[in-house]
């Protein structure tokens, strides 16, 4: 079987960092986050990255991250543009919106041939979140059904103290595979453990190790072949009802095919500490973190030294 790649949704950093020369340092040595998954990806095992971008941020993007990396896995661009759409199908008019995660992924096909791996590129994920995932991988073969898998965090291993987070809170059976995925838009860590909200005004409880969904999926190329089918039901069908801000969602694609019972997902349980910007006021918290785990040896300083 040929090597499992580690495919990183980048396309976005462009608009969520304010212009990619703007990302912010944020290791010991001026490291972004970015660079943290790749380091650990490949002291799991994967030799091939995917980096998934738009032509707007290429060169900027192939600089500050591709140069340095190049030396030590193999390198490889998909790109996802708001035009790359199927024959027959249209953009609506004004329509500047990305079409999602799902739509990002399949701008891939030509370049996916092994299971891969799906992240964020500005989420920290943990040692051993890759080091299950490229095991997994490895081994990982459809039969009767297409065989996949998700990476679930504790739901108190992911929260913030500034603020509200959304995840996608998984059910799971009895034999560890997911069975659905809610949306919770609205939960905060208390002291009487996580909570979230509906309405803004009544709170309910959650528990801290619910498994969650931080968008670390493993996959098998039959995914591939189920998006070039529904991708373009979504623009044809889905799309007109909200012209502007719809979205292909990677979770929903696997949604749907939980459904239809063509495909089951495992749920791999991952007790590290998942870090991410979400508000301005968390990076001090998640500087202090990695340089903590530097301090310990768990990370080189300089990274890539």
């Amino acid at each position: 079987m040929k090597e499992p790649i580690l495919v990183i949704l980048a396309a976005g950093m462009g608009s969520r960092y304010g212009g990619l020369k703007q990302m912010d340092p944020i290791g010991p040595s001026g490291e972004v986050i970015l660079d943290y998954s790749i380091f650990d990806a490949r002291r799991a095992g994967f030799k091939r990255v995917l980096f998934l971008i738009k032509h707007e941020i290429e060169q900027d993007f192939k600089q500050m991250i591709g140069a340095h990396i190049e030396p030590h896995m193999e390198v490889m661009y998909g790109y996802q543009q708001l035009d790359m759409i199927p024959e027959g199908c249209t953009i609506p008019e004004g329509r500047v919106k990305p079409w999602g995660t799902g739509h990002a992924v399949l701008c891939c096909r030509e370049l996916i041939d092994a299971p891969f791996l799906v992240i964020n590129a500005d989420d920290y994920y943990g040692v051993d979140a890759y080091r299950v995932a490229y095991e997994t991988l490895s081994g990982l073969r459809d039969d009767d059904k297409a065989r996949y898998f998700m990476v679930g965090y504790q739901l108190k291993n992911t929260l913030t103290e500034n603020g509200s987070v959304a995840r996608g809170v998984c059910s799971v059976d009895e034999n560890g595979f997911l069975t659905t995925v809610t949306e919770r838009t609205h939960i905060i860590g208390s002291c009487d453990g996580p909570m979230y909200t509906e309405d803004g005004q009544t709170y309910h409880r959650l528990p801290e190790d619910a498994p969650v969904s931080m968008n670390m999926f493993g996959f098998t190329p039959s995914l591939l072949e189920e998006m070039a089918q529904t991708f373009p039901v979504f623009l044809k069908e889905t799309v007109p009802g909200n012209p502007m801000k719809a979205e292909y969602f990677l979770p929903g694609v696997v949604n749907a095919m939980l459904e239809k019972d063509t495909a089951s997902v495992r749920v791999l349980s991952c007790t590290d500490r998942w870090y991410g910007v979400t508000y301005r006021e968390d990076k001090p918290m998640v500087m202090a973190a990695l340089r903590r785990m530097a301090d310990e040896g768990l990370y080189p300083t300089p990274l890539w030294s």
